[in-house]
């Protein structure tokens, strides 16, 4: 039994590193246990776009909160940090009837433009949009970068990471593993759709699935900015904070008729730029235990819309994959306290990067999203 630690963090994916980066901000020691031998998970699957500015309202404190553990994450680890925000196209009148009317909702958080000015923002000036919109908050990070740096970071600092090793049990400060038993003062447990293994109860209590997302890198030409992250329409129906103003019924009924195909895989379709290319997807399907293949149909259906957005004829793809992360039909958040000692926290939608170092505030203060 080793007693040594104040907190002991389960799964290295990117809400347990923001609850250990936190942890150790306010000088406890820390440990954490991953059954990996680095961070390959969800994490590193996704955009690494920080949607802060389209979360519902009812999160905004905790997004303000997630924001600022971002940057001060990012300046002591080293990180790329794109503060660049997100540029929304309007392809048509009611997806900008939507955009204006989230302008007024969120006053001083959205610039509205002009179709010339959202096409040039994205690097295409002949996209013949009829306005968009820029959302300044908004951060980008390389997915691929971030949780392997910020854990080698946090290592240098001396936060214990103990990786190749599956946690069996977990319970009032003691944690069963494949190399023996710990302790510690508090247990955070992160442990993303593979909550059913350790809490098969809660999983089964929050209908917690698998979702899989097709997902592709390609080149970016030079004109598309490194920093770029484009939402469009599919984006606005699906984001909790657009998809609450009036008209977005009707654009869900627009966007059926102009565009079934997308409708029909669930799509958010968005394209972000990182150091290495463009990130473009991506669809949604959610199973309790889904297949590995990926549907070339769907990945070409992306690519093609994402990229005529984008004005890139003949695009070249580096890299497709199957994205998962943990998701429930009932709620965004799993955070649960089985004991006195032990906190199981999963993000069950595709909002955990963006809210990362916001619910570790909540983890370690011991708070709630009331009704999220």
């Amino acid at each position: 039994m080793e007693n040594s630690s104040d907190l002991i963090v389960v799964g290295s994916g990117i809400l347990g590193l923001a609850t250990a980066f936190l942890a150790h901000e306010q000088g406890r020691t820390v440990h954490v246990i991953d059954s990996s031998d680095r961070p390959v998970g969800s994490s590193i699957q996704n955009f690494g776009h920080a949607c802060f500015t389209g979360q519902a309202d009812i999160v905004q404190g905790v997004v303000r909160d997630s924001r600022a553990g971002w940057l001060r994450a990012a300046q002591a680890a080293g990180f790329w940090a794109a503060e660049s925000g997100t540029h929304v196209p309007a392809m048509t009148e009611l997806e900008l009837q939507v955009l204006r009317e989230f302008s007024e909702h969120r006053e001083g958080e959205v610039t509205l433009l002009d179709g010339r000015g959202v096409a040039g923002a994205i690097g295409n000036p002949d996209l013949p949009a009829v306005g968009g919109a820029h959302l300044p908050r908004d951060m980008r990070v390389d997915p691929r970068e971030v949780a392997p740096v910020l854990a080698a970071w946090l290592a240098r600092q001396g936060v214990r990471f103990t990786w190749n090793t599956r946690v069996t049990d977990v319970g009032d400060g003691k944690v069963a593993t494949t190399r023996g038993e710990f302790a510690a003062g508090q247990v955070v447990v992160c442990p993303g759709y593979g909550l059913a293994g350790l809490f098969p109860e809660l999983a089964e209590r929050h209908g917690v699935r698998v979702c899989t997302l097709v997902m592709a890198l390609i080149d970016r030409p030079e004109r598309v900015r490194r920093d770029l992250g484009m939402l469009t329409g599919t984006s606005l129906a699906r984001y909790d904070g657009f998809a609450a103003m009036p008209s977005v019924p009707a654009l869900r009924a627009e966007l059926a008729e102009r565009e079934p195909e997308l409708v029909d895989c669930v799509a958010n379709l968005m394209a972000t730029g990182i150091p290495g290319g463009l990130l473009v997807g991506d669809s949604h399907a959610y199973s309790a235990t889904p297949e590995p293949f990926l549907d070339e149909g769907i990945a070409e259906l992306l690519l093609d819309r994402a990229t005529a957005l984008l004005g890139i004829d003949r695009p070249v793809v580096r890299q497709r994959w199957l994205g998962r992360y943990s998701d429930s039909p009932e709620t965004n958040l799993v955070l649960e306290r089985p004991d006195t000692r032990t906190t199981v926290a999963v993000v069950t939608s595709g909002i955990g990067m963006t809210l990362s170092f916001g619910i570790a505030e909540l983890i370690l203060n011991g708070g709630e999203i009331p009704g999220f």
